[in-house]
């Protein structure tokens, strides 16, 4: 059975993404589900008001609540999952996330970034793209006509 790794973040797009992994397993796929998620690391202020452990744990935390959603997803459709909530640095840590849960597959939910916000900011969908070692499928929210 592969591992398909869902990178999270807690909006639409990213549980979409989710969606999209349930639809795979609903057509089939055999595959465990990793809910990976990523905290920036605390600021200098942070770390020095509240201390690095608690600013780890509140990290965490916060992780934990951003998640909630997709594991409420998963939970409803009867799928079995892991999540992995990390500090540091967003796209190398999912890579990270990715390759020690031996995952053979990536799902992200796309931001919806034009062209030139990509080009300035970068965006995480295409760093994981560029740099993973496995296929990274980028999931596009369905336009609605609302």
């Amino acid at each position: 059975m592969l591992t398909m790794m869902i990178a999270v973040d807690g909006s639409e797009h990213s549980l979409e993404a989710v969606r999209h992994g349930l639809h795979l397993i609903g057509q089939g796929l055999r595959a465990q589900v990793v809910l990976g998620h990523v905290q920036e690391s605390a600021t200098l202020t942070e770390l020095a008001t509240v201390g690095p452990a608690a600013a780890a744990n509140a990290s965490v935390d916060a992780g934990m609540d951003l998640l909630a959603p997709a594991v409420a997803l998963l939970r409803a459709a009867g799928v079995e999952y892991e999540v992995d909530v990390r500090i540091g640095d967003v796209y190398p840590t999912l890579l990270d996330i990715a390759e020690e849960h031996e995952s053979a597959m990536i799902l992200i939910g796309s931001t919806g970034e034009g062209t030139l916000s990509r080009i300035f900011l970068g965006s995480v969908g295409s760093d994981l793209v560029r740099h993973s070692q496995v296929p990274v499928t980028i999931v596009k929210v369905p336009f609605t006509d609302d």
